[in-house]
């Protein structure tokens, strides 16, 4: 994706195109890093009620009362993701690979 269809921010990115108009994205994106209505408003230089006229706009397009439902249903559709990729665990490591462990330990 190009910078023209995606907006970054928080750790999230959001995909133009699908729905959400670039601010009920940008707010969406901070509602659902944790932000608080007037956090949101704070980062984007917008009101308070600008962020809450957006984020009701959102949640009437996808069918949602509520912005814990918003996000999650933002994150269904593909509308949001993690701008990362976080690594699987790897799980506990085999007994013989710590028995290989050949250095002095100084207490």
């Amino acid at each position: 994706m190009n910078a023209a269809t995606t907006i970054t921010a928080h750790g999230l990115t959001g995909f133009l195109g699908r729905g959400a108009a670039p601010r009920e994205l940008e707010c969406l994106l901070a509602v659902a890093a944790g932000a608080s209505g007037k956090e949101a408003a704070r980062a984007l230089g917008v009101t308070e009620d600008t962020v809450k006229k957006r984020l009701l706009a959102l949640t009437t397009k996808l069918g949602v009362t509520r912005r814990a439902a918003l996000v999650a249903k933002a994150f269904a559709l593909g509308l949001i993701q993690a701008a990362c990729v976080i690594a699987p665990n790897p799980g506990p490591q085999r007994q013989e690979d710590s028995d290989q462990f050949q250095g002095t330990f100084i207490a």
